[in-house]
């Protein structure tokens, strides 16, 4: 099952900032319930759902496998999840909101099998990004539907929310949460009797911040309106631009993890740096490895030490734990239990090298297995490739599954068929799918095929344009050569 760490680590160029419009308080009040939120209680509970396209028989989601469709649902939840927690809803409220939606995470999982209803007559299953880009902005809509009420939309599914019914009770927790969020993001923008700004939120807008941005991060995370600038703030700044981290990415840094800058820098900060260089960290790549994953400063010991044991025992090297750490920091991110042992053996049964993988394309680990990696192996499979030559071609190129089905590996399969080599080419070279079909695969295949004569896959795509060019030519002259 998905859990929601898979959401941060795999695809981290798909934002969901755009999404934050404030929060929704739970309330009961009337409203016209949307017509598109049709849904058929008469078939819950069987195998599959009833989908809305169902209504007029273009595609029954009974095709859909159960084992399928649970996973599905875990995917949905996690979207849910996220989507809440992004209207400031703090965990809890969106985990109770969560549970007492079955009926919604159905519905969910009923419009995916209606937007892609075509993948699914052909047996393919939506990747993860595939599953968010269907949903979230579905989720939107409602948002801007329904606004203050969602929480009842989605808790009430199918039914309108009921006029008049009492305002569900906010935990005394949830209450404190709240009162802390609200003043913290006062203090911050509140200005002395000379319409000044705190002196932090000064500093922090002369490093390229915009108030809102502040306020938002404030609002996620409200102890980082108190932190001192002369003990906090400004002393971790100036220790990152020390290391090399441009001015520019401050700003970004601060975003992506601010309690970095409440640590000490003597007793905490330096000390862990100097324990994960310890590890095999490149302390000359400091600047990029913080920009990539601030986060690692701020994990306990015990936490990377048992990833770190992890990777000693799939059989890596303590030089290879280091680059690992270096190159892709989010790998302290993923659970050792729920995300990495059960990639490694997935992985395994397919006959992969792990550890190779593991250093290779460590991302790969991040990944959901049944939303992401059977995907793919499922089609590689479809098209006559042996589990034994799937397997070979994740070790040698594990980027293979970090790429979009629909965007990528299919359409440059179809080019591969109308390029006149046999499928082994793609075992010898699986590095094909990471090459723009656009500006590298056709140009340079038509440059090849107008020469009229046949060169190998890597040479075709690997080399540099002078390289190439050599190569084309000496093919050139063996072949007149040859027929003299």
């Amino acid at each position: 099952m998905l859990k929601m760490g898979a959401f941060y680590a795999i695809r981290p160029s798909l934002s969901l900032s755009s999404l934050s419009r404030g929060p929704f308080p739970v309330t009961r009040t009337q409203l016209p319930f949307s017509e598109k939120l049709f849904f058929s209680k008469a078939k819950f509970g069987k195998q599959c759902l009833l989908t809305d396209s169902e209504v007029d028989g273009s595609f029954s989601s009974r095709v859909v496998p159960s084992t399928l469709i649970a996973a599905e649902k875990e995917e949905a939840k996690a979207v849910l999840t996220l989507f809440l927690k992004k209207q400031d809803l703090s965990n809890a409220v969106a985990a109770r909101i969560i549970n007492k939606s079955d009926l919604f995470i159905d519905h969910l999982v009923s419009r995916l099998h209606s937007v892609y209803k075509s993948r699914y007559l052909v047996g393919r299953e939506l990747t993860t990004l595939e599953i968010r880009d269907a949903l979230i902005p579905y989720l939107e809509s409602l948002l801007e539907e329904h606004g203050r009420i969602l929480a009842d939309v989605v808790e009430n599914f199918p039914d309108p929310p009921v006029k008049d019914k009492p305002v569900t009770q906010v935990s005394p927790l949830d209450a404190a949460l709240g009162s802390k969020k609200l003043k913290a993001v006062a203090r911050v923008s509140e200005t002395n009797p000379a319409g000044k700004l705190l002196p932090q939120v000064v500093y922090l807008m002369e490093l390229g911040m915009d108030l809102e941005k502040i306020k938002l991060i404030t609002r996620r995370f409200p102890s980082f309106a108190y932190y001192s600038l002369e003990r906090k703030i400004k002393p971790v700044v100036q220790f990152l631009l020390g290391l090399g981290v441009p001015k520019s990415d401050i700003p970004i840094i601060i975003g992506k993890r601010p309690q970095l800058f409440g640590i000490s820098l003597s007793e905490n900060l330096i000390p862990t740096m100097t324990f994960l260089e310890n590890l095999g960290v490149d302390k000359k790549q400091w600047a990029k490895v913080i920009y990539r994953f601030p986060a690692l400063l701020t994990y306990s010991r015990q936490k990377v030490k048992t990833t770190v044991d992890f990777l000693y025992e799939m059989g890596l090297s303590s030089e290879n734990v280091g680059k690992i750490l270096t190159r892709c920091p989010t790998i302290i991110s993923y659970s050792v239990e729920d995300k990495l042992r059960p990639t490694a053996k997935y992985f395994r049964s397919l006959g992969a090298d792990v550890s190779l993988l593991l250093l290779r394309c460590p991302q790969a680990f991040g990944l959901s297995i049944e939303a992401s990696l059977k995907p793919v192996t499922e089609f590689f499979l479809d098209k006559g490739y042996t589990v034994d030559e799937v397997g070979t071609m994740i070790s040698r190129y594990g980027a293979l599954y970090t790429f979009s089905l629909v965007d990528n590996l299919i359409p440059k399969w179809e080019f591969f068929l109308t390029m006149d080599y046999s499928k082994s080419e793609l075992v010898k070279f699986p590095q094909y799918f990471g090459y723009s079909l656009e500006k590298r695969i056709k140009p340079r295949f038509a440059v090849v095929k107008e020469s009229g004569v046949k060169l190998l896959l890597n040479q075709v795509l690997s080399l540099s344009s002078r390289d190439f060019e050599k190569a084309l030519k000496k093919k050139m002259k063996k072949q007149l050569t040859d027929q003299v």
